[in-house]
């Protein structure tokens, strides 16, 4: 078991405020927006075990079997298959979409084929792998996540009162559904910007002025003026999660984190399909490929279980599990067959193993515990518990 020293990533719209008081730290001004754990090349968290600091993905890349197990090896390769992070959003992130493991594989090898450059700002395709991912909220977190029914999203653009949005409303009272809402994501991110640009200002003020449930949309308007993405987004569900409360991020579903502090675990992958909120290149053709033009609930999941609490979803390269400890009770002993990283959000518990001894961790530490070590928790305080599924 070893203590992590890990990265923070310092992206424009990451809170200047929220990681350094997990953490206990000063603010430096500038923004903090991700904390990363994992073996990750862009940025791999660094331990030690006696002769100086070494990234864990060259410690794993040593001997993957020890680090991560037979079965995880089997079945995902030498790699640890998740990246885990603490994510603190003081503004909009970008509204995006993830393509499938199959979608994936073949825009990756079309961009190598045709010789489009790795760090290309129009490369859609980083690598070859899908990129779902699972965030939960430490404090009220707002965000968007899949396609609102059509008829919904259609009063919410005309309650606007802004006249060149009522094409988009009629289309949307059209059938099927999905062929709406296709058509209406189309024609909004293939308008003339310089038209979208004043439909968003006219937006804009209608939403500041009506507030109620155009108030989520009046800060997409302030860091993002005359982005067609604030449109885009009117289409979508919006989210409010309570902390301990989570929601799942498949292939094809639009999406974007608004405002808030989380833990967010997702497949080790930097595919981006981007349909708004940035100065970021945006393939229209390639995103209506990806995106699942279905509307539906996004779903709030609550974590379920005694002792580790775990929060389902369908994906086997990630598990996310929680464990809040009282003072006095029984150590939690955790399950060995897998690799794993321990993450404190919350008081002052101790992880220890008969191989490495007891660590003390504080709010915003995490350790990695290789597969086959023996490890518990005890003393008090709240754990997030990142694995694998074999």
């Amino acid at each position: 078991m070893d203590r992590l020293t890990n990265t923070i990533r310092p992206y424009a719209w990451g809170s200047t405020t929220a990681i350094p008081e997990l953490l206990g730290v000063a603010p430096t001004g500038e923004p903090q927006a991700e904390l990363w754990m994992g073996a990750h090349p862009g940025a791999p968290s660094r331990l030690d075990r006696g002769a100086g600091e070494t990234a864990l993905s060259d410690v794993i890349d040593a001997d993957p079997e020890a680090e991560l197990g037979v079965a995880a090896v089997a079945k995902f390769g030498p790699r640890l298959p998740f990246l885990f992070k603490i994510l603190a959003a003081g503004a909009p992130l970008s509204l995006q979409v993830h393509p499938d493991l199959a979608q994936a594989k073949a825009g990756f090898e079309d961009e190598e084929r045709r010789g489009v450059p790795i760090d290309a700002p129009q490369r859609n395709y980083k690598d070859a792998n899908h990129k779902p991912e699972l965030v939960c909220a430490l404090t009220p977190f707002d965000g968007l996540c899949g396609f609102r029914p059509p008829l919904e999203a259609a009063e919410l653009l005309e309650g606007l009162g802004v006249d060149s949005l009522k094409p988009y409303a009629d289309l949307l009272r059209a059938h099927p559904e999905d062929q709406a809402l296709r058509e209406v994501l189309t024609a909004v991110l293939t308008a003339d910007r310089a038209e979208m640009a004043r439909t968003v200002t006219e937006a804009a003020a209608a939403a500041q002025r009506l507030g109620g449930p155009y108030a989520p949309y009046t800060g997409l308007v302030h860091h993002y003026p005359g982005d067609p993405g604030v449109i885009a987004a009117m289409l979508l569900n919006h989210v409010q999660l309570q902390p301990g409360e989570a929601m799942f991020l498949g292939a094809g579903i639009p999406h974007a984190y608004i405002d808030g502090l989380g833990v967010e675990l997702m497949a080790n992958s930097d595919n981006v399909l981007r349909c708004g909120l940035t100065p970021k290149h945006i393939d229209v053709p390639e995103l209506l490929k990806v995106t699942l033009f279905e509307p539906g609930d996004p779903g709030v999941l609550r974590p379920e279980g005694n002792g580790e609490e775990v929060y389902e979803t369908p994906i086997d390269e990630f598990r996310l599990s929680r464990f809040v400890l009282a003072p006095g009770a029984a150590p939690r002993v955790l399950p060995d067959a897998t690799p794993q990283i321990l993450l404190c959000t919350a008081g002052s518990p101790k992880a220890a193993s008969p191989k490495s001894g007891e660590l003390t961790l504080a709010p915003g530490e995490s350790v990695f515990v290789p597969a086959g070590e023996k490890a518990e928790l005890s003393g008090s305080g709240t754990v997030f518990r990142a694995t694998v599924v074999v």
